[in-house]
């Protein structure tokens, strides 16, 4: 009986799609999936001459795979994973290999590695990044924890990974859950990133008045030169988007609720637990929760009627402006997920190397771009580099756009028009960017009112005054 390299288990669309690519790449692979229809229609779109399997049980499954077993779990991140744990890791044999590449809590993760290993079993966290065609044709991938088991692994994943240079976008995350988390944060930032692509689309249509072809030109410009990026180029084509339903362009036609799937908030809850500023992640997260206020948005609309948006006096400087707003913002949402990963990296002990984790999000993930390699020569620099902010040649870039995103975020208050996200990349910017923040006052309010001490900028030590001595 013919032995399978690796088994997936779950085959919907991106389980599928992995398994597909994995088998082009001359492994053989087995699936399986409490769907049976899935399980028939697995050969149907696997390439002609690949060794692909479906099994009808767990116990065909993973008696078809060769020692040590080597399973990787496509299924929805919570109580599925560890259903299909309970159910399969009494059929596996000491040293098989399980791998979850679902978007799974990196605290979970760290309970079922302790877990497994308990059974003399290996788990790993692997995040997956690209959609559907990125797990069929290339996606980045994010594995860590078990060393010894990456390196059985590493072969397969080298080859199924996009590819940017030559080099594959996969690397060792680091130790414990570093995979899932390092993918949580690329979540997090990939939640920033839309809100602010929204927000310029927001300005451009109403500011500058531009119409969808108009808009698809610009961002097609932009997806031309040092915006080129995965989300750039998909918002363009959105533009051409004809609705069929309608005469008109189906974004037109969406309604205004954003929908999520929890690795932003993860993101949020994570840095406010460990002590990192990230606020244009966190208000992207807000963002989408305040589009579901729909009903109450209209009724508070009317109550509020705006003023009309006044038309800027030179379209083609503001619609650079615009741009380079984006463009700032965009990084100063990479710097605010990348500093994320550096305490995170100090404080569950990761090592997580950020040079790696820069290098594979230049190709096959959502958050993919050009300005990644920008990145990569920093963090190739210097590797314990606390904020990308700090690079000079970063700052550099920063300098040339700032007064842009300044322009930008002062047009949109002014005209009443919602820049949630520009507007926390700017005050993010600021606050960063400034030697002495007004907190001495906010210091002497906690110690007035509650004790709470303070720190002196002439002498070490904390102090504490009785406050209500004043004279008033």
């Amino acid at each position: 009986m013919e032995k399978y390299h690796y088994g997936i288990i779950g085959l919907g669309v991106m389980g599928r799609n992995l398994l597909y690519n994995i088998a082009d790449n001359g492994f053989s692979t087995a699936g399986f999936d409490l769907d049976k229809e899935k399980v028939s229609e697995l050969h149907q779109g696997a390439t002609p001459g690949t060794s692909v399997k479906g099994t009808g049980s767990l116990e065909e499954f993973v008696s078809a795979l060769e020692t040590p077993r080597k399973i990787i779990l496509m299924v929805p991140a919570g109580k599925p994973v560890d259903a299909v744990l309970e159910s399969v890791t009494p059929l596996l044999s000491q040293n098989d290999i399980v791998i979850d590449a679902g978007n799974s809590y990196f605290k979970d993760t760290e309970r079922r590695i302790a877990d497994l290993a308990s059974k003399n079993l290996h788990f790993m966290g692997m995040g997956v990044s690209g959609g559907e065609q990125g797990a069929r044709r290339g996606p980045s991938i994010m594995p860590g924890g078990d060393l010894e088991a990456f390196k059985q692994l590493k072969p397969m994943l080298e080859l199924i990974a996009a590819k940017v240079n030559g080099e594959a976008c996969t690397a060792y995350m680091g130790k414990g859950s570093a995979g899932n988390y390092v993918k949580m944060v690329h979540n997090g930032i990939e939640y920033a990133i839309m809100q602010l692509i929204s927000e310029a689309y927001d300005l451009l249509r109403k500011g500058a008045r531009l119409n969808n072809n108009q808009l698809y030109e610009v961002f097609k410009k932009w997806n031309e030169g040092e915006m080129n990026s995965f989300l750039i180029e998909i918002t363009r084509d959105i533009f051409q988007q004809k609705d069929d339903l309608t005469e008109g362009f189906l974004v037109d036609q969406i309604l205004d609720k954003a929908g999520a799937k929890g690795t932003g908030k993860w993101t949020s809850e994570q840095a406010m637990e460990i002590g990192v500023s990230i606020p244009t992640i966190d208000i992207a997260v807000t963002s989408r929760i305040l589009s579901a206020y729909k009903d109450e948005r209209v009724k508070a609309s009317q109550l509020y009627a705006k003023e009309e948006t006044a038309t800027p006096e030179d379209t083609e400087l503001f619609i650079k402006e615009v741009g380079d707003a984006l463009y700032l913002a965009k990084l100063i949402s990479y710097a605010q997920g990348l500093a994320l990963l550096v305490k995170a990296s100090e404080e569950y002990r990761f090592e997580i190397p950020l040079k790696d984790v820069v290098k594979i999000w230049r190709g096959g993930c959502i958050i993919r771009s050009v300005v990644l390699e920008k990145f990569y020569s920093a963090y190739s620099k210097d590797q314990n580099l606390s904020n990308i902010l700090l690079d000079q040649e970063i700052s550099e870039i920063v300098k040339n756009k700032i007064s842009s995103l300044r322009k930008t975020a002062s047009f949109a208050t002014s005209n009443g028009i919602p820049s949630l996200g520009i507007q926390a990349a700017l005050g993010y910017f600021e606050a960063y960017t400034t030697e002495s923040l007004p907190i001495n006052l906010l210091q002497a309010q906690r110690d007035y009112f509650g004790a709470h001490t303070y720190q002196r900028i002439d002498r070490e030590g904390v102090f504490h005054t009785s406050w209500h001595n004043v004279n008033h």
